[in-house]
């Protein structure tokens, strides 16, 4: 199925950090630039606000004599011998010269009185007018100017350690805020989220709805002595729909809605996670009635005693025991639920799932039909759609699809249309987006003659296998234009969704999944890496036959596998192991099945082998065959189906991904 391994584009390895010749590992750190620039603000700040005073301009004792005598000395200061003065008019002094007057000069000037010196000086002061000042010589800055030219800096480097240290620990004003719990108050905007926007899980939405009504008239409730539940469990695979029922919710009942990932509960310093849980109950409590959602609970809820322990203390486990018992401290009638949302609740602790903690458990299941199309309503109220563009059409086409994949496929197809300039989105958007979802766009990349003939024989097995194998999947489409990580693809999907599969449908599902290497064994004589996917596909579905659904004479109806999606080491810890005896019979009944299964394909390709020639000469002609097209190139007789041209399908999630093969 994967694309061939020498097709693969090496990718090419980024530059490691310390190497010098990368520019980014020159490059200085971004504090250093803050800091800079933060330090030339505060010197230039410094300058403006507070200017250093002119230096006085020094003249000879004899030239200060001078100006005294000629009536241009104001004021006079002296401070020792030395002798400072303000000058009535500006002065310029160059040494061996007479001082001239100059509007650009100096009004400030001191000189050195000599200790010989006696000229009557104070004699002369009051005949000329001049005021003996008591002031100092030179003005010095004041005692701010002081403190912000010479420690600034120096708080300016406290002050900047200071902050990235409240970043480093997350914001926190000191130790005291570690223990805060991050959960944010949920304010429904002008568009808030109610049950009108959720589709296709209307058993949930049922069940939620009591909540509400609890919440709005808690009264009618107390009176008959029922009391709600304390704690309400989302379960369900990604993508279906537990958040947004939360938001739901909390728009629903119009209520102080706390929610918090519990991931955000986890700190590196033991305590703090249940500290935050503590905090996060005490708002709740004071906000009743109200609603704490904890998103992706499995974080902090895992089943305790498998895990590995520090010291005698566990971060995880303490925060999950202060949730158990915060959750325990409730009487039902404080007004506080407990909303969770997990997709492994098989992982969580036994004392969570128990009555008292999370008494009601609400499955969020994927959509069937009817319960898509309602989805693909709501996804589409503000996207143009070509008249002739059928929803429930559109819908059919994606068995096993959840919400957020029928939000994908609508967004893919507006896209698609803004690309090809349309109105509206027509049908073949849709048909195009959901290919490229399920595949990838398309890649523009030459074929050999030989590849691409390889790459039809492999196609070609897939689909006639498909066709003539009792019980499969219709095939709905045959391509070998290269898309994604694959040279071609074989669609197949079921006319109608699938919730119990029998064993024949699931050896059917295998002999498919081995056509195209049993097409490329028949035709060239040996098979080629192209169908690496394909045996991936084949044993894990034989594996789970044999050891998950007691599909194996020789295991018995005994389920000795667990499902592949379950966390191995949770598994591993709870002693959930397998002997080697059992392993390798597991190992033995896989490698059977999936013989047996190859054998099938060949019997199918080796009887009908003209049939097999046509359908890889069409595909070589045409490159794509839609669902008549290839019934028709194979001569089988086929009542067409009620799919669109383009239709691609999943099998109920717990099994496998989509019915494709691709080389």
């Amino acid at each position: 199925m994967d694309v061939q391994n020498a097709l693969v584009p090496s990718v090419p390895q980024p530059e490691p950090p310390g190497n010098p010749t990368n520019p980014a590992a020159r490059r200085a750190p971004r504090w250093v630039w803050v800091f800079l620039g933060v330090f030339l603000m505060n010197w230039l700040l410094g300058s403006l606000l507070f200017p250093a005073p002119s230096k006085p301009l020094s003249l000879p004792y004899s030239e200060f004599v001078k100006q005294v005598e000629s009536g241009n000395v104001l004021t006079v200061s002296a401070r020792g011998l030395t002798i400072g003065a303000k000058l009535k008019a500006a002065i310029s002094y160059t040494p061996d010269k007479a001082p001239i007057v100059d509007k650009k000069g100096h009004t400030s000037i001191k000189t050195e009185r000599p200790l010989f010196a006696d000229d009557k000086l104070l004699e002369l002061f009051p005949a000329k007018n001049v005021t003996v000042d008591a002031k100092p010589v030179t003005v010095t800055r004041s005692l701010i100017a002081t403190v912000l030219i010479d420690f600034g800096p120096t708080l300016l480097i406290i002050g900047i350690m200071v902050w990235f240290w409240r970043r480093a620990a997350g914001g926190m004003s000191g130790i005291g805020g570690l223990g805060r719990s991050k959960a944010e108050l949920y304010v429904p905007k002008t568009e808030r989220t109610t049950f009108a926007d959720v589709a296709g899980i209307d058993e949930a939405v049922q069940e939620l709805n009591e909540i509400v009504d609890y919440l709005r008239n808690p009264a009618r409730y107390r009176v008959l002595g029922a009391m709600i539940p304390k704690g309400v469990l989302l379960t369900g695979l990604p993508g279906t729909g537990k958040t947004l029922l939360a938001r739901a919710l909390a728009g629903e009942a119009a209520v102080p809605f706390f929610s918090m990932a519990a991931s955000e509960f986890i700190e590196m310093i033991v305590g703090v996670g249940a500290s935050r849980v503590r905090d996060l109950f005490d708002k709740a409590r004071a906000a009743a009635p109200s609603i704490v959602f904890i998103d992706e609970l499995d974080a902090i809820g895992r089943a305790r005693g498998g895990s590995v322990s520090f010291g005698g203390h566990d971060e995880r486990e303490q925060t999950l025991n202060q949730i158990l018992t915060e959750m325990d401290g409730f009487s039902g009638l404080e007004g506080v639920i407990v909303l969770a949302a997990t997709n492994r609740p098989e992982i969580l602790d036994p004392a969570l799932l128990r009555p008292g903690r999370f008494d009601r458990h609400i499955v969020v299941n994927p959509p069937d039909l009817a319960g898509r199309e309602a989805i693909l309503r709501v996804h589409t109220r503000k996207v143009p759609l070509a008249p002739e563009t059928d929803l429930g059409a559109v819908a059919s086409t994606t068995p096993g699809m959840v919400g957020a994949d029928l939000r994908n496929l609508v967004n893919e197809a507006a896209l698609l249309a803004a690309r090809r300039e349309h109105v509206a989105v027509a049908p073949e958007d849709f048909s195009d987006a959901l290919e490229r979802v399920l595949l990838g766009a398309e890649r523009h990349i030459v074929l050999t003659l030989e590849e691409r003939t390889r790459t039809a024989v492999h196609e070609a097995g897939h689909a006639l296998v498909g066709m003539l194998q009792p019980g499969a999947d219709p095939v709905r489409k045959v391509s070998i234009i290269p898309r994604g990580r694959a040279l071609g693809v074989t669609f197949q999907s079921p006319d109608r969704d699938r919730y119990s599969l029998p064993l024949s449908y699931l050896q059917g599902r295998i002999v498919g999944a081995l056509g195209g290497r049993t097409a490329e064994e028949l035709v060239f004589g040996e098979p080629t890496t192209g169908a690496e996917s394909d045996l991936e596909t084949a044993t894990m579905l034989a594996r789970q036959m044999v050891g998950r659904w007691g599909m194996s004479d020789a295991i018995g109806p005994v389920s000795v596998l667990a499902d592949p999606q379950h966390d191995e080491m949770f598994l591993m810890a709870s002693g959930s192991t397998l002997s080697d005896q059992t392993r390798e019979l597991v190992d033995s009944e896989v490698h059977r099945l999936i013989e047996e299964c190859h054998v099938a394909a060949r019997d199918v390709l080796v009887t009908n082998r003209d049939r097999l020639d046509r359908v890889i000469a069409a595909l070589l002609a045409n490159e794509t065959l839609d669902e008549d097209e290839v019934y028709g190139a194979a001569g089988i007789d086929h009542e067409p189906s009620k799919a669109p041209e383009v239709a691609a399908g999943q099998s109920p999630p717990a099994l496998l991904p989509a019915g494709t093969a691709t080389l």
